[in-house]
């Protein structure tokens, strides 16, 4: 149950905060902040259990036949992880609270900060391979949202689409890698992934399995060659930076590769991958973030060096470089938050963060200044700070490696010359900001902010004094669960101490402190001449790579779709049904499909053969008619559809039958909607020939005959298949009535047994309804594209060019009597669409066949009083339809966990009422609901999106040409 509580809150606190007006910044901020904290106070709850145990675990069924179930589990690591993610997540919601203008949209920004927060405790807190991916992907889209917060800057959108691209691109490669692991393992279960590290290792795919995860990993945490996006991010907020950049997002990808290192640890591969890619982030970052002007860029190549500096430990294949690592991610947490944040108020007080601007502050800022000092010295590694311990760990690693000759030289060198460096960035950052003359060129007049706005980062640099001090003291304990959570009982002897003695670790460091001060004062001089310029790699601009990349990519699509697009519809379509002919084939070519022998135990009839002839002959004239005349082709079409329909009534399917006769009802009447303002139809392509035009002609008609003949070839042999192979329909009747709870078998499969599909499908069509009512609703047709077709233009001339109005008396009073009696038929149509829905489950009917039997009611009122009539019933607003179906179809797929059964199964209550007797109950009548709602909204929606367009059209030919809409 904590578990579960932990997950759900931050989400549950961000839909509230989606609610909130945009001007109520205290409200979201406590949403956002008492999410957090509860999250915090939860797993801190769960500590004496993970403590003694080394794991609590909930699984819910999910999908049990493919051996996937949501599954929460919390060992050590977790909960460290989710302590850091909850706690820092209530410190950016203070700090976050004084840092946004009232000019901000706040909770919008609340609202992704706990979407995001829910998101990243997923992806810790999973079991689950394909959970942990589920996360994994909204982690990279809140945090979207959240760096393209500001959306009215340019470089806020450009650097949320590359953090987008960047991970959402690794993702695939983790997705791919988790699949195969699945496949390799046969479970996705975490637990059993983790048991099967042996098979794993030795198994011909472990090369590319490592890669795939490496590519996600390295992605997410932006190491080397991938850690360009970074620094675009930092276009973000400063608490979207101190939270996602320091604390929580780029920790995801080390997060992972310690999560999975007793699995791929130990081997060549991995070494070189992992550790390669560390090595170059911790150089490059180091080396880059020393030349940087803005004072969020410093931090941000700081940061992939310090990651670089984790992944490299993560990389070395030896158990106290893992505890390293992990002392490390928490350490970097701390101080580097603390510094984004004190930049923050920096650039929040002062009004720019350009360091050859800054300058003085520590007189005007003497509480900010303090804290930046310290937490810069943290990250500098200074002693008695918790940066130098977690550095001093990782030279004791580069020191003790074993191997070749230029690892043992190199690696320490390299730790050496990286420290260096982070003592010159760190100082070059403190003392140009906060010492040297006051500076009288800012924006504003800096001072210290609220004190409650300090309080975020003064807690953050207590953690980094209290830790550095006493470190076995504060975290000792902690990191042993830590380990036992990663290691199990093979965790390694580790001794947190400030002092070890001289030896040649506190050396390097002396060292790297030196050496760092001296490059301070050598780099000074130049920095003042050529500030913001990175020398030697100034040239390798991994932004402008990226985006020579997408201009590349941009510019081949392009060119592809000149070859392929074309102005007519027909050659697309042409080409898309041809793909999917030769797709399709493709199985077929290996043979052995077709029987050798034909049998049916039904004989055809003759008036069966009669009627497919006359669907026959409307489709081929509905398709001739198409030149000449529409509204005919329609009805030709319409004709084939009813004989469709009478072949389900006749091949005793009731329920395919009654569903199709509703949908060529609703379609007819939208479709003679549209073809009111179609554009006009070309004759024939420039340049055309009378026999090429014919042969274009057969061409089609052999197509259509081939897609045609072709599905219906794979139909009848399906139907006809020996029962060497039987058909699953045998199971579907079988268990429909015990597993399902229903007698009706097409119901059970759509609401039960195919329900993630159903649900896909009216996800689908509420999505195509939306976007038919956005591209319509602000559309109208061009003069000339009326202009072009005269006849169209002297038939709607014809048509009255107002609308009836709801209130004003029909003129005339024969028309008076229809209009009353389709008015009475919407409570019939609307009691037949109840019937229609409750009963499905055991007798023809159903959701979707209720719903549209609604829709043609509210069509049918649509017909005698135009669109205003619809429009103007409170109960019709179709967008709020499609909402709470969606809703209501996935609180019932949802609703059966708490019994303890698989998503989207059926959840069978059986009440006992006084003088009534037994009710039969079941949760798929809740799903068919929400069916039946959803497909009510997107049938009024396309219903009111097309008529008023044809208003619309019928207005640029009856108005004159400079009369405005809304006069019109």
């Amino acid at each position: 149950m904590l578990l579960t509580l932990i997950l759900a809150i931050p989400f549950a606190g961000s839909l509230c905060a989606a609610l909130l007006p945009s001007n109520a910044r205290r409200a979201g901020a406590w949403i956002a902040g008492g999410s957090a904290l509860a999250c915090l106070a939860l797993t801190l709850a769960a500590t004496p259990q993970v403590a003694a145990l080394g794991m609590i675990k909930l699984s819910i069924p999910w999908i049990p036949s493919q051996g996937v179930d949501l599954t929460l589990r919390m060992d050590g690591y977790a909960w460290l992880f989710a302590v850091i993610v909850s706690a820092m997540g209530a410190l950016i919601a203070l700090y976050a609270h004084y840092y946004l203008s009232d000019q901000d949209p706040v909770p919008r920004f609340f609202t992704f900060l706990l979407s995001f927060m829910g998101a990243m405790l997923g992806v810790v807190l999973a079991g689950n391979l394909i959970q942990l991916l589920v996360f994994w992907e909204l982690t990279s889209l809140s945090s979207f949202m959240l760096i393209g917060y500001w959306q009215h800057r340019p470089e806020a959108r450009r650097g949320a689409r590359m953090a987008l691209l960047v991970t959402g691109g690794g993702g695939f490669c983790l997705l791919a890698s988790m699949l195969i692991i699945g496949h390799i393992v046969g479970s996705y279960d975490l637990d059993a992934v983790l048991a099967a590290a042996g098979e794993i290792r030795s198994h011909r795919w472990y090369p590319i399995l490592l890669v795939l995860l490496a590519l996600g990993a390295l992605t997410k945490s932006a190491q080397f060659p991938f850690h360009f996006w970074l620094p675009n991010a930092m276009a973000a907020p400063t608490p979207v930076s101190a939270y996602l950049h320091s604390a929580t997002m780029v920790k995801a990808g080390v997060f992972l590769l310690a999560r999975f290192w007793p699995i791929f640890s130990g081997t060549d591969w991995w070494t070189w991958t992992i550790g390669g890619a560390g090595l170059c982030s911790l150089l490059l970052g180091a080396y880059a973030a020393t030349f940087q002007r803005d004072i969020k860029s410093v931090l941000a190549y700081s940061t992939i060096s310090h990651l670089g500096l984790i992944t490299l430990l993560l990389g070395m294949n030896s158990r106290l470089a893992l505890v390293a690592a992990v002392f490390h991610m928490v350490n970097h947490a701390t101080f580097k938050a603390s510094l984004f944040m004190a930049a923050g108020i920096v650039d929040h007080e002062s009004g720019t963060r350009d360091l050859t601007r800054l300058s003085g502050l520590r007189t005007l800022m003497p509480l900010t200044a303090t804290l930046a000092m310290v937490s810069a010295a943290a990250m500098a590694g200074v002693p008695l700070l918790n940066g130098f311990i977690s550095k001093e760990m990782f030279f004791a690693e580069t020191v003790f490696i074993t191997g070749h000759w230029a690892s043992r030289w190199g690696l320490p060198l390299a730790a050496v010359i990286a420290g260096a460096f982070s003592v010159t960035y760190s100082l070059r950052l403190v003392l140009q900001v906060f010492f040297g003359p006051p500076a009288t060129d800012l924006p504003r007049t800096p001072h210290d902010p609220a004190r409650m706005m300090l309080i975020p980062c003064t807690i953050l640099v207590v953690i980094c004094l209290a830790v550095g001090i006493l470190p076995n003291l504060t975290l000792g304990a902690v990191l042993d669960m830590v380990m036992r959570g990663l290691l199990g009982s093979r965790v390694p002897v580790f001794d947190l101490q400030v002092w070890h003695g001289i030896n040649l670790p506190l050396i390097m460091s002396l060292i790297a402190l030196v050496a760092g001060i001296g490059l301070y004062l050598a780099l000074r001089e130049r920095d003042r001449r050529a500030p913001g310029q990175v020398p030697l790699i100034y040239r390798l601009d991994g932004r402008q790579s990226f985006e020579t990349l997408l201009e590349a990519i941009d510019s081949g699509s392009s060119r592809l779709l000149g070859w392929l697009q074309s102005q007519r519809l027909q050659v697309q379509v042409l080409l898309l049904v041809l793909c999917t002919l030769g797709v399709a084939a493709l199985p077929l070519l290996r043979g052995g499909w077709w029987p050798q022998a034909f049998a049916s135990d039904t004989p055809l009839q003759w008036s069966f053969g009669l009627m497919w002839l006359m669907g026959g002959a409307c489709a081929v004239a509905a398709a001739y008619q198409a030149k000449y005349h529409r509204t005919a082709s329609l009805m030709l079409a319409g004709a084939t559809g009813l004989i469709t329909c009478v072949t389900f009534a006749w091949l005793s399917a009731p329920d395919l039958a009654l569903t199709q006769l509703a949908v060529e009802v609703v379609t007819t009447v939208l479709i003679l909607l549209g073809l009111r303002w179609l554009p006009p139809r070309i004759e024939e392509f420039p340049g055309a020939t009378w026999r090429r035009t014919q042969w274009r002609r057969w061409r089609d008609f052999a197509v259509a005959v081939a897609g045609g003949a072709g599905l219906a070839a794979l139909a009848y042999v399906m139907m006809i298949r020996p029962s060497a192979h039987p058909s699953i329909s045998g199971f579907f009747v079988r268990q429909a009535w015990p597993l399902g709870g229903g007698a009706n078998v097409v119901n059970v499969i759509l609401v039960d047994f195919r329900a993630f599909d159903t649900f896909g499908e009216i996800t689908v069509l509420a999505i195509v309804a939306l976007c038919v009512y956005a591209l319509l609703r602000r559309f109208r047709p061009p003069a000339e594209a009326l202009a072009a077709s005269p006849r169209l233009r002297r038939i709607l001339q014809q048509v009255p060019a107002r609308e009836p109005d709801i209130k004003a008396p029909l003129p005339d009073g024969l028309m008076h009597v229809p209009a009353v009696l389709v008015r009475l038929l919407l409570p019939v149509s609307t009691l037949i669409s109840l019937y229609f829905l409750l009963r499905g489950h055991n007798l023809p009917g159903g959701g979707f066949v209720g719903g549209l039997v609604m829709a043609t009611g509210i069509i049918l009122q649509y017909m005698v009083g135009g669109i205003l009539w619809v429009e103007a019933r409170p109960l019709i607003r179709p967008q709020i339809w499609i909402a709470l179906g969606l809703l209501v179809a996935g609180g019932a797929a949802m609703a059966v966990w708490w019994a303890g059964q698989p998503l989207l199964s059926a959840y069978v209550l059986d009440l006992v009422l006084p003088l009534i007797g037994v009710i039969h109950l079941s949760s798929v009548l809740v799903f068919d609901l929400g069916v039946y709602m959803l497909v009510v909204g997107a049938t009024i929606l396309f219903l009111i999106a097309l008529a008023h367009q044809s208003l619309r059209f019928h207005r640029n030919i009856t108005e004159p040409a400079d009369t405005p809409l809304a006069e019109a």
